[in-house]
């Protein structure tokens, strides 16, 4: 069975891909028992990939070898802290589940401001931008370098769109000015065209990997299993056969009234 095993390991590997693929895209139908068990079967691998990644990534070279190598004895608290988090599977002593949380969510909260102030902070000193062509000049020892009409006329529509979604988000006062309520609505629509574009890119990314996987099925499955030349041709109406029971039975589900149905 060994021998078997790695013999055809490389046709088991692509079967396994191609099912697993089909299994997950089954979804787009509905959701069903053999997409949940592949969905439970993935989970369970990005699991225990996890937990195998904290452990030689994180636990082994940064608190275990230094304890253990290194003499550092004092990096067993660590442990004893972490251990706090299973009192909250107690009624009686959840409590001390709560002192390591609230630590945790401290030290979080902290790293999180720390990580917004570096992200978006620079981006603010950024948005202050020249308007007025200039040649290169140097300031407080500080090289600018030349701003071209062009590059000033981009600058004022970037100030532009900026005090105006500014101005939608300022509630200080009722807009009623039509100078306001006009430079709000503008900045309302920047938004959504900002928000247009970044569902756009989503969906790129979801049809690479829907492209991905299909050239899986046609190029390697298909090829490989059912030979190169005709393999993707016989992998390629598959799809469409399954393709079609599925608009079949979509069509045929929205169809039916719900006296049939009974």
């Amino acid at each position: 069975m060994t021998n078997w095993l790695i013999t055809n390991a490389d046709k088991l590997t692509l079967w396994v891909g191609a099912i697993c693929t089909i299994a997950l895209y089954s979804a787009l139908y509905k959701e069903n028992r053999f997409y949940r068990l592949f969905e439970h079967i993935f989970l369970g691998l990005a699991t225990g990939f996890l937990v195998a990644q904290t452990w030689t990534d994180v636990l082994l070279p940064k608190w275990w070898k230094p304890m253990w190598d290194e003499g550092r004895w004092y990096f067993i608290f660590i442990a004893i802290f972490g251990a706090f988090y299973y009192f909250i599977f107690s009624q009686k002593h959840s409590w001390i589940s709560r002192i390591i949380i609230g630590f945790y969510l401290g030290v979080a909260s902290g790293q999180a401001f720390q990580v917004y102030a570096n992200d978006f902070w620079p981006q603010i000193q950024a948005s202050f931008k020249p308007i007025i062509p200039h040649g290169a000049v140097t300031i407080a020892g500080k090289a600018v370098k030349a701003l071209s009409p062009a590059d000033a006329v981009n600058n004022i529509i970037f100030m532009v769109i900026v005090f105006c979604v500014m101005m939608y988000f300022f509630f200080s006062f009722e807009q009623k000015n039509p100078i306001v309520k006009s430079s709000a609505k503008l900045g309302r629509w920047m938004m959504m065209f900002t928000f247009g574009a970044i569902f756009g890119a989503t969906i790129m990314a979801r049809l690479a990997l829907l492209i991905d996987r299909i050239d899986y099925l046609l190029n390697e499955f298909g090829a490989q299993v059912f030979g190169e030349a005709s393999g993707p041709k016989i992998v390629f109406m598959m799809l469409l056969v399954l393709m079609g029971i599925v608009l079949y039975l979509a069509f045929k589900k929205d169809n039916t009234s719900p006296d049939e149905g009974t």
